[in-house]
């Protein structure tokens, strides 16, 4: 593994710049939905992150070559880019049966089913804390849910099937970064970045409708451009931060997101209408999101605890 570069402040707030922004991105999603449709959104946001990894990769002269992919290697590349393109229609689908709040405690479940692939599946190491991880996620998303539980089971039509929707998008995302852990070998994550984007902007644009943009205010549209921005920055912070902190602790600290969603819904709903319910919750929904994220932290940081008892080496 390449060696960090030992600025952990600046890895540190790179990991906390990728939470905000991916706390913040359920919310606009959510306000872009009001006026444009997921597939039209789904689109545009491939699109404007496709064309610019391109052109920068164009500049540095560092364009994929994918002649060069052998074995497996295009087999993962389907996989990441039918796993990402999945997530990202699914996550939005979702999103007009949920808030932004319950999606994004939902979501939490990607993770953990990625560390599940990587232990079935790569053999990863998988100690005790990762065993109470997984069950105060598990615990957490019942209490989350907890009188709605039954509502869930019987509304195919409205936050049941939203749950469903959400529950594939974090499926696809677990595929495509188990996907990607080996196709690392052949391309680096911007090249992955770049044809991914590129190719969901091909596949989702027989399903959009562009013309939608003409009817946007300029609010809308700011909502619009933010969601194009935000993957990108998201994603260039995050593959940055890992090269100054470790994964672990980058992971610990993307898994605080849920409960950014939540303090930002509870600070735009003071100053700003949105288009969604944005009601307070029961109070055992805000201790079971809590639960939620306890769990995805000590899942992050199980492995490198598992080293620490063990007493191996845990400097990457």
């Amino acid at each position: 593994m390449d060696a960090l570069s030992g600025r952990a402040g600046l890895g540190a707030g790179l990991s906390l710049t990728t939470a905000v922004l991916w706390g913040l991105l359920p919310i606009a999603l959510k306000e872009v939905l009001v006026v444009m449709d997921a597939y039209t959104i789904t689109f545009f946001r491939f699109a404007f992150a496709g064309l610019l990894l391109a052109l920068w990769l164009g500049w540095r002269k560092a364009l994929p070559r994918l002649r060069r992919l052998t074995g497996k290697g295009p087999w993962l590349l389907a996989i990441s880019v039918l796993g990402l393109l999945g997530n990202y229609g699914f996550y939005l689908l979702a999103l007009r049966h949920l808030d932004p709040r319950t999606a994004q405690t939902v979501i939490q479940l990607a993770p953990l089913l990625f560390l599940l692939g990587g232990v079935g599946i790569y053999k990863e190491p998988f100690g005790p804390a990762q065993w109470l991880g997984v069950m105060l996620l598990v615990v957490g998303l019942g209490l989350f849910f907890n009188d709605r539980l039954l509502t869930l089971v019987s509304e195919l039509n409205g936050v049941g099937f939203g749950l469903l929707l959400m529950v594939i998008a974090a499926v696809s995302w677990a595929a495509y970064a188990l996907a990607q852990k080996t196709l690392l070998r052949h391309l680096n994550s911007v090249q992955i970045m770049m044809i991914i984007n590129l190719a969901g902007a091909f596949a989702f644009l027989p399903l959009s409708h562009p013309g939608q943009l003409l009817a946007l205010n300029p609010s809308e549209l700011g909502w619009l451009v933010f969601c194009c921005l935000n993957t990108l920055v998201a994603y260039g912070a995050f593959a940055e931060a890992l090269n100054h902190w470790q994964a672990s602790k980058v992971s610990a600290v993307l898994a605080m997101a849920p409960l950014l969603t939540f303090l930002f819904v509870a600070l735009f709903s003071l100053w700003i209408p949105l288009g969604f319910d944005t009601q307070p919750l029961p109070l055992l929904s805000y201790f079971g999101a809590g639960m939620v994220v306890a769990g995805s932290v000590l899942n992050a940081l199980g492995k490198r605890l598992h080293w620490r008892r063990k007493g191996g080496d845990i400097s990457q």
